[in-house]
């Protein structure tokens, strides 16, 4: 047996601001997936997320039965079987490997589920989200339950607010295009819980609750807006914005040896960066009007292109 595939996932905008209310995007990344697999297999990885799984059955029973209920006695033959979730997804990469996990047991083991095929009205999409929510806290502490919603209907989400969501349709890429969105591989595993805690503790800060609101929130919209219209040049200045925002008031979250290169790139105009999920690691988001003139300053760096202007 091998399960659907079910893809990692880029918040575009919106992290940390939407547990806020401010807008998001996030978008279906293709390049990586992940699938559960029945065969028994010795490797460390298959042992570990077995491991894991069967801690998650076990957490999964216990939830609201109002909410969401599962076949858990399959479940757990299966997981006793030797069930594992095989992923090329990276963990703790901001690329929601832990979402397209509870996607594939959502999809395989819920009961009454909602699908893909439905017509997804706004109820229900806030339905799935309420109940990827409370299957991710399991991976994190406190999710808002988006990837695994972006995962399981591998369609653009459009945040308006928190229960305003809706799938959307992003502008089509243009292969020949020079602006870009990308990735860089920080080259370090950043964990969650931690970066959500401090971004929790800042909150307690007046001064750091008025910026969110004011220049955070502000800019991180208006970049939603610009992106889904197609206004370019809009969404460089705004993302510029942005990006001098978190380096001023998010700096934890940055890993110190790229704090130099956001700098440089709000200097030069080369490239802006910005956080990808929570930060702290994994991968780092930039968005250049000029790929070329990107790759030449962050020499070095391994970048992968993910959409093209």
């Amino acid at each position: 047996m091998k399960g659907p595939l079910f893809y990692s996932k880029i918040l575009l905008f919106g992290e940390y601001g939407i547990i806020k209310d401010s807008k998001g995007l996030s978008i279906p990344y293709n390049f990586y997936n992940g699938a559960l697999k029945a065969e028994n297999n010795s490797t460390p990885e298959a042992i570990s997320s077995n491991e894991s799984l069967k801690r998650f059955a076990l957490y999964l029973k216990e939830l609201d039965k109002d909410l969401v209920t599962f076949d858990i006695d399959t479940l757990q033959d299966d997981v006793e079987a030797g069930m594992y979730f095989d992923s090329s997804i990276p963990q703790g990469y901001g690329v929601g490997s832990s979402g397209a996990l509870v996607a594939a047991i959502y999809d395989k083991y819920a009961n009454d589920k909602i699908t893909v095929l439905e017509n997804l009205t706004r109820e229900k999409l806030l339905k799935l989200k309420a109940v990827f929510s409370e299957m991710e806290s399991f991976f994190h502490g406190k999710s808002s339950g988006l990837d695994p919603l972006n995962s399981y209907l591998s369609l653009p989400i459009l945040i308006n607010s928190k229960d305003n969501i809706e799938a959307t349709g992003i502008p089509s890429q243009k292969t020949e295009g020079k602006g870009a969105v990308f990735l860089i591989d920080s080259g370090i595993v950043g964990e969650t819980a931690p970066m959500v805690s401090i971004f929790m503790e800042n909150m307690k800060n007046e001064g750091f609750r008025s910026m969110l609101k004011d220049q955070f929130i502000k800019h991180t919209d208006a970049c939603v807006d610009d992106f889904l219209k197609g206004d370019i040049k809009s969404l460089f200045k705004n993302t510029k914005q942005l990006s001098k925002v978190v380096l001023n008031n998010f700096k934890p979250m940055i890993p110190s040896q790229f704090h130099e290169l956001w700098k440089k790139g709000i200097e030069t105009n080369d490239y802006y960066l910005k956080l990808c999920g929570s930060g702290g690691g994994g991968y780092i988001l930039g968005f250049t009007e000029n790929i070329d003139r990107a790759q030449e300053a962050l020499k070095g760096q391994k970048l992968e292109v993910v959409y093209n202007f």
